[in-house]
């Protein structure tokens, strides 16, 4: 992957990591974090030349698929609210956009009592 893709990979990675009780995991040789035992970001496997982002949307689908960059995630979870985020070097990917899509997708599938603790609601 170029160092620029790279860069934001880690970036997004780190605000994920930042969730409360988020993990970093590797099922199926993809780079994903969980709260619990539930994803709410995959990163997909390092390949190189393109930035794979997944997320679980239920509010902001509609709207983020009217990128060219995403579209449902496969394997069914596109039904669910998912969508599939795909950067190649030739992209400027929306970094401050993918990392608000990352707070929906942690705040849907977080126990409800972690996003009270991020809310600062206890």
């Amino acid at each position: 992957m170029p160092a620029d893709l790279r860069r934001i990979e880690r970036r997004l990675l780190k605000v994920a990591m930042s969730y409360p009780e988020a993990w970093e995991d590797h099922p199926w040789g993809e780079n994903v974090v969980k709260v619990g035992k539930k994803i709410f970001v995959f990163f997909g496997e390092p390949e190189r030349g393109r930035l794979w982002v997944g997320v679980k949307l239920p509010d902001a689908a509609g709207f983020a698929l009217t990128f060219p960059w995403a579209e449902p995630s496969g394997y069914g979870l596109g039904k669910a609210g998912w969508v599939s985020c795909v950067f190649t070097t030739a992209d400027d990917p929306p970094v401050g956009l993918l990392e608000d899509w990352i707070d929906e997708s942690y705040r849907t599938v977080a126990p409800k009592k972690l996003v009270k603790q991020l809310d600062g609601v206890i």
